[in-house]
């Protein structure tokens, strides 16, 4: 029988990772790479992912750059084809590229509404952009994954990136950012209970309020970073470094009799305040 730490090994295995240029997708792909995993790590940004490979790569890891907008379904097969003609495999797939575009109707910092955020303010364009990365690139880098995982008739983790937005609301995040977030958890189920017969595992890492650049950067600011702490039962909010753990679970044999879950990782929020 293996111990519980070699269920965790990736060694001899391979990953793909999407939107792995900064936060989550990229510690995604450390956590998997420093664990043995051959790792392709993609994002819109050459410059970006190409400079964090070659970082990983100094360390001693096996990771590739493949620059990728998984909004374009065509290059998302191509992608992934290029990561199995490589590899040989494709044991983890990491549906993790969002975007958080726009504020919510609810001004945190000065008490008030903000109009810009309102319902009837929405553009198209801005419904477009969001549903177009979150719901419509999860879904068709799930599809793919699952394309290429059943051609090689072996077990497979897909791991999607939703969010506590999912299932709780927050006036201060877009209303689009809130909806494309709702579908993608409701994808996961769906396509879980598909795929289990085929050995194909389909999970979802829940987040929280965590330390990234998603929404411009905004939580590059201490006290941005202090008011939204404010709302985390634990009174802080996560970092990066604090999701490797489950994303590794959740690629490897650790996690191999689940499929169809939706983890939280918080800090309490899902709980509500109580003060």
């Amino acid at each position: 029988m293996n111990s519980v730490l070699q269920k965790f090994d990736m060694t001899g295995r391979s990953a793909f990772v999407t939107g792995g240029g900064s936060g989550l997708g990229l510690g995604y792909a450390e956590a998997l790479a420093e664990n043995g995993a051959k790792v392709t790590l993609t994002g819109r940004s050459k410059e970006n992912i190409e400079a964090e490979a070659a970082r990983m790569r100094d360390l001693g890891w096996d990771v590739v750059a493949r620059q990728l907008d998984v909004a374009d379904a065509v290059d998302t097969r191509k992608a992934i084809e290029e990561h199995v003609a490589r590899n040989g495999s494709l044991d983890a797939v990491f549906a993790n590229a969002g975007i958080g575009d726009g504020p919510g109707f609810w001004n945190a910092a000065a008490h008030e509404r903000n109009p810009a955020g309102s319902i009837e303010n929405l553009t198209d364009s801005h419904w477009a952009k969001i549903i177009d990365v979150n719901l419509n690139g999860t879904a068709y880098t799930i599809a793919e994954a699952a394309r290429a995982m059943k051609a090689l008739g072996k077990p497979g983790s897909i791991v999607v990136t939703s969010s506590v937005a999912s299932t709780k609301t927050f006036p201060t995040i877009a209303t689009a950012y809130m909806a494309s977030k709702a579908a993608v958890s409701h994808l996961v189920r769906q396509v879980a209970q598909e795929l289990a017969e085929f050995g194909i595992r389909v999970n979802a890492i829940s987040p929280g309020m965590i330390v990234t650049n998603i929404g411009g950067g905004y939580l590059a600011n201490p006290e941005a970073r202090k008011a939204m702490g404010s709302f985390v039962p634990m009174g802080h909010m996560g970092e990066v470094h604090q999701v490797k753990p489950l994303a590794l679970f959740l690629a490897s044999d650790a996690s191999d009799f689940m499929t169809g879950v939706e983890l939280p990782i918080d800090g309490g929020v899902l709980l509500g305040t109580f003060k």
